[in-house]
């Protein structure tokens, strides 16, 4: 690699697509945000995609970089192997070869990878995780979702789906969650979950940002929402530990933006629920929403070094 390269990078949500041009040391070079528009159907969110690959490779020449590959997180079930997304309920994708897509549509290398796996990747090799050699990164957001990444490599499972923490059983007859069973961590611990804990019990709508702020304040009603967030994410990742053995568990999504308020009981929380495990250090990640483009650079570049 020279350092007149880059690699093009996108993170496509249900919303929104993250994009930039990456050096392949690692650096952000140039990032732009464009809307995923997955209402217009996963043909329309494909051509968009493609438009917006082609279009970062055009800026990269222009300012006389040569992009030499495509990196491209999705999310949902992904085959990395054959580079499909598989299915996504967020942006309604069944069965889409989308590296063979890019590949023909840029003539550019690409590799294709799951957001929070993606995201993962990049948190354990450069962010908050780097130097660990085992991590666990964690998303809490509108659900829950993990990678377990060791030696810089994160696992994908034998069917694309690894890493799925946020259905761990912790609540039996909780609430009723998006898979269809009752208790999952995601149904009572996501930043959707502790709104909708929040608006039961208060009979008035709340984000999971302004539960915390209010616990923060002292209210009561907030705070008791809080605490039963924390216990039911200790549950949840002292299971990750007892099946995952990380030196370094990474705290990201929306709910992690609490930092302190979040950070500090959740690490007495595991603490105590330790026996003969080795606690993990947990750390709040250090990259932000850049992470997810950073890994799907960082899978491009793997991918190229393999060919």
């Amino acid at each position: 690699m020279t350092p007149a390269q880059a690699v093009v990078a996108l993170d496509v949500g249900g919303t929104g697509m993250k994009c930039a041009l990456v050096d392949p040391d690692g650096t952000v070079l140039h990032t732009e945000r464009h809307p995923t528009g997955a209402e217009r159907g996963p043909a329309a969110v494909v051509d968009t995609i493609l438009e917006v690959a082609e279009g970062l490779a055009g800026k990269a020449r222009a300012d006389g970089r040569t992009p030499v590959a495509v990196g491209m997180a999705v999310p949902g079930v992904v085959d990395e192997a054959r580079g499909v997304a598989v299915w996504s309920a967020n942006v309604g994708f069944r069965d889409v070869p989308l590296r063979e897509l890019a590949e023909a549509r840029l003539g550019l290398p690409a590799a294709l990878g799951h957001d929070v796996r993606a995201g993962g990747l990049a948190e354990a090799r450069l962010g908050a995780g780097r130097g660990a050699g085992h991590v666990l990164f964690v998303a809490i957001g509108t659900g829950i979702a993990a990678a377990h990444v060791v030696h810089g490599a994160a696992a994908v499972g034998a069917h694309g789906a690894a890493g799925e923490i946020g259905h761990i059983l912790v609540r039996p007859g909780g609430p009723r969650c998006g898979c269809g069973r009752p208790g999952c961590l995601e149904a009572v611990a996501s930043a959707s979950a502790v709104g909708r804990r929040y608006a039961e019990l208060a009979g008035e709508p709340a984000t999971a940002a302004e539960v915390a702020a209010r616990a923060a304040a002292g209210e009561s009603l907030a705070g008791q929402v809080w605490r039963e967030t924390v216990e039911a994410l200790a549950d949840g990742l002292a299971s990750g530990q007892a099946l995952f053995d990380v030196a370094t568990i990474v705290l990201g999504g929306g709910l992690a933006q609490a930092g302190a308020q979040l950070l500090d009981p959740l690490r007495a929380a595991l603490h105590e629920r330790m026996t003969f495990h080795r606690e993990p250090r947990l750390v709040a990640a250090a990259l932000g929403d850049e992470a997810g483009c950073l890994g799907a650079a960082l899978l491009a570049l793997d991918d190229l070094e393999k060919r």
